[in-house]
């Protein structure tokens, strides 16, 4: 007996790249495409139908709407429903944020149409699929890469809290260690302030506050 095709939804506000993928999609007769939407907020209404086995989600989608908040409420009522986060963002927070909202897999778009179909397949068959970091990104006279994770931690509470007072009950840890933190990134990246590295990392995209 044939297996039935595999239901997918994509959801990716840029046209080209929603186009890209609906092809990719379309050309494996593995996978049926029954949706493709702009917005995340309405993945949420198609999963009520009852017709959707997998998921394709950008992180940014139309109106600002985030893909891993989307996703989080998908898998409360629906865990059965396989997603992929895609993104073009560099952010070093969303592979971390797409595993806590459940999602299976995590990949960037600079993808090719085998490299997504099999993404794709081992995600239905049960696998779990994340990069293991992400892209390297130069900020100042730093590569991203060389951030310890307490570093990124202390990077992220810079942008979104901005006082080393909120950074420090964020994280649970004392000022002193906030702004030892502080200093270590400056010399590193050789900003003179911090509200430069904060302007420079979110230009960069390695953090996005918004999602």
């Amino acid at each position: 007996m044939e297996q039935a095709a595999v239901k997918v939804m994509i959801v990716e506000d840029q046209r080209v790249e929603r186009q890209m993928l609906e092809a990719y999609v379309a050309a494996s007769p593995r996978y049926r495409l029954v949706r493709s939407i702009e917005n995340a907020s309405f993945a949420e209404m198609y999963c009520t139908r009852g017709e959707i086995d997998l998921i394709i989600m950008d992180v940014c989608t139309a109106n600002d709407e985030s893909g891993l908040d989307a996703a989080a409420r998908i898998k409360r009522y629906w865990p059965q429903i396989k997603i992929i986060i895609v993104t073009s963002m560099p952010d070093c927070t969303f592979l971390d944020k797409a595993r806590a909202a459940g999602a299976e897999s995590f990949w960037y778009k600079d993808v090719s149409q085998e490299e997504l179909i099999e993404v794709m397949d081992r995600t239905v068959a049960g696998e779990r699929l994340y990069p293991g970091h992400t892209p390297e990104l130069q900020i100042g006279e730093a590569s991203s890469e060389s951030f310890t994770p307490r570093e990124l931690e202390i990077l992220q509470g810079l942008v979104e809290y901005g006082s080393d007072r909120e950074i420090a009950d964020h994280l649970n840890i004392s000022i002193d260690t906030v702004r030892f933190h502080i200093k270590n990134l400056l010399s590193k990246t050789g900003y003179p302030s911090r509200t430069k590295l904060a302007i420079a990392v979110v230009s960069r995209k390695l953090i996005l506050p918004d999602y």
